[in-house]
Protein backbone atom coordinates (compact mmCIF):
# COMPACT_ATOMS: atom_id res chain seq x y z
CA UNK A 1 0.00 0.00 0.00
CA UNK A 2 3.01 2.70 0.88
CA UNK A 3 4.74 1.70 -2.69
CA UNK A 4 1.73 2.66 -4.24
CA UNK A 5 0.73 5.71 -2.62
CA UNK A 6 3.93 6.88 -3.31
CA UNK A 7 3.89 5.85 -6.42
CA UNK A 8 0.73 7.88 -7.01
CA UNK A 9 2.28 10.82 -5.49
CA UNK A 10 5.33 10.88 -7.61
CA UNK A 11 2.46 10.68 -10.38
CA UNK A 12 0.84 13.67 -9.31
CA UNK A 13 4.12 16.03 -9.28
CA UNK A 14 4.82 14.67 -12.39
CA UNK A 15 2.04 15.93 -14.23
CA UNK A 16 2.59 19.49 -12.51
CA UNK A 17 6.20 19.48 -12.99
CA UNK A 18 6.95 23.62 -13.60
CA UNK A 19 4.14 23.93 -10.27
CA UNK A 20 6.42 21.40 -8.23
CA UNK A 21 9.33 23.26 -8.61
CA UNK A 22 7.91 26.97 -8.11
CA UNK A 23 6.73 24.83 -5.04
CA UNK A 24 10.14 23.37 -3.74
CA UNK A 25 11.67 26.85 -4.73
CA UNK A 26 11.75 28.29 -0.97
CA UNK A 27 12.88 25.31 0.74
CA UNK A 28 15.96 25.23 -1.89
CA UNK A 29 17.19 28.61 -1.17
CA UNK A 30 16.10 27.76 2.61
CA UNK A 31 18.28 24.85 3.17
CA UNK A 32 21.06 26.38 0.77
CA UNK A 33 20.86 29.64 2.50
CA UNK A 34 21.51 27.61 6.31
CA UNK A 35 24.09 25.40 5.22
CA UNK A 36 26.09 28.30 3.15
CA UNK A 37 25.65 30.19 6.11
CA UNK A 38 26.90 27.92 8.95
CA UNK A 39 29.86 26.76 6.72
CA UNK A 40 31.35 29.93 5.74
CA UNK A 41 30.74 30.96 9.09
CA UNK A 42 32.56 27.58 10.67
CA UNK A 43 35.67 28.11 7.81
CA UNK A 44 35.46 31.91 9.09
CA UNK A 45 36.07 30.49 12.82
CA UNK A 46 38.57 28.26 11.70
CA UNK A 47 40.90 31.00 9.87
CA UNK A 48 40.21 32.98 12.95
CA UNK A 49 41.57 30.30 15.25
CA UNK A 50 44.25 29.68 12.87
CA UNK A 51 45.35 33.27 12.32
CA UNK A 52 45.36 33.57 16.50
CA UNK A 53 47.77 30.22 16.23
CA UNK A 54 50.08 31.71 14.28
CA UNK A 55 50.73 34.84 16.47
CA UNK A 56 52.36 31.72 18.78
CA UNK A 57 51.14 29.24 21.31
CA UNK A 58 50.63 29.98 24.89
CA UNK A 59 51.78 33.61 24.52
CA UNK A 60 50.96 36.74 26.58
CA UNK A 61 51.56 40.07 25.18
CA UNK A 62 52.23 42.51 28.16
CA UNK A 63 51.51 46.49 26.81
CA UNK A 64 51.67 49.51 29.03
CA UNK A 65 48.26 51.58 29.08
CA UNK A 66 45.10 50.29 30.41
CA UNK A 67 43.25 49.65 27.29
CA UNK A 68 43.17 50.61 23.46
CA UNK A 69 41.49 53.20 21.33
CA UNK A 70 39.67 56.53 23.05
CA UNK A 71 39.94 57.43 26.23
CA UNK A 72 42.90 54.72 26.83
CA UNK A 73 45.51 55.79 29.57
CA UNK A 74 48.94 55.76 28.67
CA UNK A 75 51.40 54.13 30.59
CA UNK A 76 54.68 54.40 30.76
CA UNK A 77 57.18 51.94 28.75
CA UNK A 78 58.85 48.83 29.68
CA UNK A 79 63.08 48.75 30.26
CA UNK A 80 65.29 45.98 29.93
CA UNK A 81 65.79 45.51 33.57
CA UNK A 82 61.61 44.51 33.12
CA UNK A 83 62.80 41.65 30.99
CA UNK A 84 65.39 40.34 33.10
CA UNK A 85 63.07 40.36 36.00
CA UNK A 86 60.36 38.64 34.20
CA UNK A 87 62.52 35.87 32.50
CA UNK A 88 64.11 35.35 35.94
CA UNK A 89 61.16 35.50 38.54
CA UNK A 90 58.05 33.82 36.79
CA UNK A 91 58.04 30.58 36.29
CA UNK A 92 57.11 28.75 33.39
CA UNK A 93 58.61 31.16 30.93
CA UNK A 94 60.00 30.03 28.05
CA UNK A 95 61.02 32.74 25.99
CA UNK A 96 60.46 36.40 27.08
CA UNK A 97 60.89 39.04 23.72
CA UNK A 98 61.50 42.51 24.33
CA UNK A 99 59.72 44.53 21.23
CA UNK A 100 59.76 48.30 20.17
CA UNK A 101 57.93 49.12 17.34
CA UNK A 102 58.58 52.37 14.64
CA UNK A 103 56.97 53.14 10.99
CA UNK A 104 59.42 54.27 8.28
CA UNK A 105 60.12 53.74 4.33
CA UNK A 106 62.43 51.24 3.38
CA UNK A 107 64.35 51.69 0.05
CA UNK A 108 66.01 49.59 -2.19
CA UNK A 109 66.77 51.13 -5.33
CA UNK A 110 64.19 52.76 -7.48
CA UNK A 111 61.70 50.80 -5.13
CA UNK A 112 60.36 52.61 -1.79
CA UNK A 113 57.97 51.13 1.06
CA UNK A 114 56.72 52.38 4.31
CA UNK A 115 56.05 49.67 6.35
CA UNK A 116 56.56 48.50 10.54
CA UNK A 117 60.27 48.50 11.72
CA UNK A 118 60.21 45.80 14.48
CA UNK A 119 63.01 45.76 16.90
CA UNK A 120 63.06 42.65 18.83
CA UNK A 121 65.88 39.57 19.73
CA UNK A 122 65.77 36.29 18.26
CA UNK A 123 63.75 34.98 20.62
CA UNK A 124 60.96 36.69 18.86
CA UNK A 125 60.80 34.40 15.82
CA UNK A 126 60.18 31.67 17.51
CA UNK A 127 57.65 33.44 20.64
CA UNK A 128 55.69 34.08 17.14
CA UNK A 129 55.87 31.30 15.54
CA UNK A 130 57.93 32.62 12.57
CA UNK A 131 60.33 30.30 10.30
CA UNK A 132 63.19 31.57 8.62
CA UNK A 133 61.86 30.70 4.76
CA UNK A 134 65.74 31.90 3.63
CA UNK A 135 68.98 33.58 5.42
CA UNK A 136 69.08 33.36 9.27
CA UNK A 137 68.46 34.77 12.11
CA UNK A 138 70.38 37.09 13.83
CA UNK A 139 73.48 36.54 15.97
CA UNK A 140 74.68 36.91 19.54
CA UNK A 141 77.36 39.55 18.52
CA UNK A 142 74.67 41.24 16.26
CA UNK A 143 72.18 41.90 19.13
CA UNK A 144 74.57 42.48 21.46
CA UNK A 145 75.94 45.16 19.11
CA UNK A 146 73.20 46.58 17.54
CA UNK A 147 74.34 46.08 14.25
CA UNK A 148 72.48 47.44 11.41
CA UNK A 149 71.01 44.00 9.71
CA UNK A 150 67.19 43.34 9.02
CA UNK A 151 64.96 40.06 8.35
CA UNK A 152 61.94 41.02 6.16
CA UNK A 153 58.59 39.82 5.85
CA UNK A 154 57.53 38.58 2.70
CA UNK A 155 54.99 41.62 1.81
CA UNK A 156 58.53 43.62 1.76
CA UNK A 157 59.74 41.37 -0.46
CA UNK A 158 57.26 41.39 -3.11
CA UNK A 159 57.34 45.58 -2.46
CA UNK A 160 61.22 46.12 -3.13
CA UNK A 161 62.78 42.78 -4.57
CA UNK A 162 59.80 41.20 -6.57
CA UNK A 163 60.77 37.50 -7.04
CA UNK A 164 64.39 38.45 -6.40
CA UNK A 165 66.18 36.82 -3.16
CA UNK A 166 66.70 39.86 -0.98
CA UNK A 167 68.99 38.08 1.32
CA UNK A 168 72.34 39.86 1.14
CA UNK A 169 71.27 43.02 -0.79
CA UNK A 170 71.36 46.34 1.05
CA UNK A 171 67.94 48.36 2.09
CA UNK A 172 68.01 51.93 3.10
CA UNK A 173 65.85 52.79 6.57
CA UNK A 174 65.93 56.43 6.90
CA UNK A 175 69.40 57.84 6.85
CA UNK A 176 71.31 54.28 7.51
CA UNK A 177 71.81 50.72 5.30
CA UNK A 178 71.07 47.98 6.89
CA UNK A 179 71.86 43.88 5.00
CA UNK A 180 68.96 41.60 4.83
CA UNK A 181 70.26 38.75 6.49
CA UNK A 182 66.66 36.57 6.26
CA UNK A 183 63.59 36.35 4.21
CA UNK A 184 60.61 35.23 6.91
CA UNK A 185 58.00 32.62 5.72
CA UNK A 186 54.42 34.49 4.74
CA UNK A 187 52.08 34.23 7.29
CA UNK A 188 48.83 36.20 5.71
CA UNK A 189 46.64 38.67 7.50
CA UNK A 190 46.40 38.52 11.46
CA UNK A 191 42.84 38.56 13.16
CA UNK A 192 42.43 41.92 13.18
CA UNK A 193 42.79 42.30 9.45
CA UNK A 194 46.66 43.74 9.61
CA UNK A 195 49.13 42.14 7.10
CA UNK A 196 51.42 40.29 9.43
CA UNK A 197 54.44 40.19 6.51
CA UNK A 198 54.60 43.28 6.00
CA UNK A 199 57.76 43.70 8.78
CA UNK A 200 61.42 44.12 9.17
CA UNK A 201 62.53 43.33 12.21
CA UNK A 202 65.87 44.15 13.55
CA UNK A 203 67.98 43.88 16.35
CA UNK A 204 66.71 45.90 19.52
CA UNK A 205 69.38 48.16 20.07
CA UNK A 206 69.44 49.02 16.53
CA UNK A 207 65.96 50.01 16.41
CA UNK A 208 66.80 51.68 19.71
CA UNK A 209 69.71 53.44 18.62
CA UNK A 210 69.38 54.35 15.10
CA UNK A 211 65.05 55.00 15.03
CA UNK A 212 64.16 55.49 18.56
CA UNK A 213 66.30 57.52 20.37
CA UNK A 214 66.13 56.17 23.65
CA UNK A 215 65.93 52.55 25.63
CA UNK A 216 62.39 52.42 25.91
CA UNK A 217 60.49 48.95 25.26
CA UNK A 218 57.07 48.94 23.72
CA UNK A 219 55.83 45.33 24.14
CA UNK A 220 56.99 42.06 26.14
CA UNK A 221 56.33 39.01 23.97
CA UNK A 222 56.50 36.58 26.53
CA UNK A 223 55.79 32.68 25.49
CA UNK A 224 55.07 29.56 28.51
CA UNK A 225 56.16 26.42 28.50
CA UNK A 226 54.31 23.26 28.22
CA UNK A 227 52.54 22.28 30.24
CA UNK A 228 52.52 25.10 32.74
CA UNK A 229 49.76 27.23 33.88
CA UNK A 230 49.39 30.53 31.55
CA UNK A 231 46.96 31.62 34.33
CA UNK A 232 49.32 31.23 37.57
CA UNK A 233 51.91 32.42 35.13
CA UNK A 234 49.33 35.72 34.36
CA UNK A 235 49.05 36.58 38.00
CA UNK A 236 52.65 35.94 38.92
CA UNK A 237 53.30 38.66 35.82
CA UNK A 238 50.32 41.25 37.07
CA UNK A 239 52.77 41.43 40.79
CA UNK A 240 55.70 41.35 39.58
CA UNK A 241 55.11 44.19 37.33
CA UNK A 242 52.81 46.13 39.89
CA UNK A 243 55.74 45.81 42.09
CA UNK A 244 58.50 47.18 39.81
CA UNK A 245 56.10 50.11 38.77
CA UNK A 246 55.68 51.11 42.19
CA UNK A 247 51.89 50.75 42.17
CA UNK A 248 50.02 51.20 44.70
CA UNK A 249 47.22 48.94 46.39
CA UNK A 250 44.30 50.55 45.78
CA UNK A 251 45.50 51.81 42.31
CA UNK A 252 44.52 50.29 38.48
CA UNK A 253 47.33 48.45 36.84
CA UNK A 254 49.07 51.12 34.40
CA UNK A 255 49.75 47.85 31.57
CA UNK A 256 47.68 45.48 30.40
CA UNK A 257 48.43 41.57 30.04
CA UNK A 258 46.91 39.55 26.95
CA UNK A 259 46.57 36.42 26.58
CA UNK A 260 46.61 34.49 22.92
CA UNK A 261 43.76 32.21 24.34
CA UNK A 262 41.38 34.82 25.30
CA UNK A 263 41.93 36.46 21.89
CA UNK A 264 40.88 33.24 20.36
CA UNK A 265 37.95 32.85 22.85
CA UNK A 266 36.50 36.05 22.01
CA UNK A 267 36.66 36.37 18.36
CA UNK A 268 35.46 32.55 17.84
CA UNK A 269 32.78 33.12 20.22
CA UNK A 270 31.88 36.40 18.04
CA UNK A 271 31.83 34.51 15.10
CA UNK A 272 29.58 31.54 16.09
CA UNK A 273 27.07 34.10 17.15
CA UNK A 274 27.27 35.50 13.88
CA UNK A 275 27.05 32.20 12.11
CA UNK A 276 24.19 31.29 14.50
CA UNK A 277 22.57 34.50 13.85
CA UNK A 278 22.87 34.37 9.88
CA UNK A 279 21.73 30.68 10.09
CA UNK A 280 18.63 31.77 11.95
CA UNK A 281 17.29 34.28 9.53
CA UNK A 282 18.29 32.02 6.26
CA UNK A 283 16.09 30.00 8.55
CA UNK A 284 12.87 31.43 7.96
CA UNK A 285 13.10 31.25 4.52
CA UNK A 286 12.20 26.92 4.99
CA UNK A 287 9.17 28.60 6.93
CA UNK A 288 8.36 30.72 4.03
CA UNK A 289 8.78 27.37 1.79
CA UNK A 290 6.85 25.32 3.81
CA UNK A 291 3.64 28.01 3.33
CA UNK A 292 4.26 27.76 -0.46
CA UNK A 293 4.06 23.68 -0.02
CA UNK A 294 0.74 23.96 1.81
CA UNK A 295 -0.70 26.85 -0.06
CA UNK A 296 -0.08 24.31 -3.83
CA UNK A 297 -1.65 21.46 -1.89
CA UNK A 298 -4.43 23.00 -0.77
CA UNK A 299 -4.67 24.02 -4.26
CA UNK A 300 -3.96 20.29 -5.92
CA UNK A 301 -6.94 18.80 -3.06
CA UNK A 302 -9.21 21.47 -4.73
CA UNK A 303 -8.61 20.42 -8.11
CA UNK A 304 -8.46 16.86 -7.69
CA UNK A 305 -11.26 16.57 -5.67
CA UNK A 306 -13.56 14.22 -7.83
CA UNK A 307 -10.43 11.98 -7.91
CA UNK A 308 -10.44 11.94 -4.56
CA UNK A 309 -14.69 11.26 -4.07
CA UNK A 310 -14.13 8.26 -6.33
CA UNK A 311 -11.58 6.31 -4.45
CA UNK A 312 -13.38 7.20 -1.45
CA UNK A 313 -16.63 5.72 -3.45
CA UNK A 314 -14.86 2.64 -4.03
CA UNK A 315 -13.54 1.69 -0.86
CA UNK A 316 -10.17 3.65 -0.41
CA UNK A 317 -9.80 4.47 3.28
CA UNK A 318 -9.00 7.79 4.68
CA UNK A 319 -5.77 7.31 6.09
CA UNK A 320 -4.62 5.82 2.82
CA UNK A 321 -6.27 9.30 0.85
CA UNK A 322 -4.37 11.59 3.97
CA UNK A 323 -1.24 9.31 3.66
CA UNK A 324 -1.25 10.09 -0.60
CA UNK A 325 -1.32 13.88 0.02
CA UNK A 326 0.91 13.71 2.82
CA UNK A 327 3.63 11.81 1.06
CA UNK A 328 3.16 14.04 -1.95
CA UNK A 329 3.95 17.26 0.24
CA UNK A 330 7.06 15.15 2.09
CA UNK A 331 8.40 14.28 -0.96
CA UNK A 332 8.53 17.88 -2.58
CA UNK A 333 9.97 19.18 0.66
CA UNK A 334 12.82 16.44 0.53
CA UNK A 335 13.64 16.69 -2.61
CA UNK A 336 13.85 20.42 -2.02
CA UNK A 337 16.10 19.54 0.74
CA UNK A 338 18.31 17.26 -1.57
CA UNK A 339 18.54 20.29 -4.29
CA UNK A 340 18.85 22.95 -1.53
CA UNK A 341 22.33 20.61 -0.11
CA UNK A 342 24.09 20.29 -3.83
CA UNK A 343 23.47 24.17 -4.52
CA UNK A 344 24.51 24.99 -0.70
CA UNK A 345 27.79 22.82 -1.50
CA UNK A 346 29.22 24.22 -4.59
CA UNK A 347 28.46 27.78 -3.23
CA UNK A 348 30.06 26.94 0.20
CA UNK A 349 33.09 25.93 -1.77
CA UNK A 350 32.96 28.85 -4.60
CA UNK A 351 32.59 31.62 -1.30
CA UNK A 352 35.23 29.82 0.70
CA UNK A 353 37.94 30.78 -2.44
CA UNK A 354 36.58 33.69 -2.81
CA UNK A 355 36.97 34.65 0.88
CA UNK A 356 39.83 32.93 1.46
CA UNK A 357 38.72 30.45 4.31
CA UNK A 358 39.18 27.18 4.88
CA UNK A 359 35.61 25.50 3.52
CA UNK A 360 35.05 23.11 6.18
CA UNK A 361 32.25 20.24 4.83
CA UNK A 362 29.63 20.22 8.61
CA UNK A 363 27.89 16.48 8.14
CA UNK A 364 25.29 17.74 10.67
CA UNK A 365 24.32 21.11 9.74
CA UNK A 366 23.29 18.67 6.06
CA UNK A 367 21.86 16.26 7.88
CA UNK A 368 19.40 18.61 10.14
CA UNK A 369 18.70 20.51 7.11
CA UNK A 370 17.52 17.61 5.12
CA UNK A 371 15.54 16.66 8.31
CA UNK A 372 14.23 19.75 8.95
CA UNK A 373 12.74 20.09 4.88
CA UNK A 374 11.37 16.65 5.54
CA UNK A 375 9.46 17.88 8.94
CA UNK A 376 8.15 20.96 6.89
CA UNK A 377 6.84 18.71 4.47
CA UNK A 378 4.85 16.85 7.34
CA UNK A 379 4.00 19.87 9.08
CA UNK A 380 2.90 22.01 6.79
CA UNK A 381 1.39 18.77 4.55
CA UNK A 382 -1.11 17.30 7.38
CA UNK A 383 -3.40 19.97 7.21
CA UNK A 384 -4.04 19.50 3.01
CA UNK A 385 -3.86 15.82 3.45
CA UNK A 386 -6.51 16.21 6.46
CA UNK A 387 -8.89 17.92 4.37
CA UNK A 388 -8.48 15.84 1.13
CA UNK A 389 -9.56 12.96 3.51
CA UNK A 390 -12.51 14.18 5.13
CA UNK A 391 -13.97 15.30 2.13
CA UNK A 392 -17.84 13.50 1.94
CA UNK A 393 -17.63 11.24 -0.88
CA UNK A 394 -20.70 12.03 -2.66
CA UNK A 395 -19.93 16.19 -2.33
CA UNK A 396 -16.90 15.34 -4.02
CA UNK A 397 -18.46 13.07 -6.89
CA UNK A 398 -20.72 16.09 -7.40
CA UNK A 399 -17.87 18.72 -7.50
CA UNK A 400 -17.04 20.34 -11.11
Amino acid sequence: MLWNTLQLALRSIRRNLMRSFLTILGIVIGVAAVITMVTLGNGATKSVSDQISSMGSNLLMVLPGQRFGPGAVPGAPFKSADVEAVRNQITGVRLVAPVVNKSATAVYQANNWTTAITGSSNDYFEAGNWEIAAGRGFSEAEERSGKAVCVIGDTVRDKLFGRQNPVGSQIRIKQFSCEVIGLLKAKGQSSMGSDQDDVVVMPLRTVQRRLSGNQDIGRLSISIKEGASIDAAKNQLTLLLRERRKIGENEDDDFRVMDTRQIAETLTSTTRILTMLLGAVAAVSLLVGGIGIMNIMLVSVTERTREIGIRLAIGALEREVLLQFLIEAVVLSSLGGLIGIALATGASIFLAGLMDIPYLFDPGINLLSFVFSAAIGVIFGFFPARRAAGLNPIDALRHE
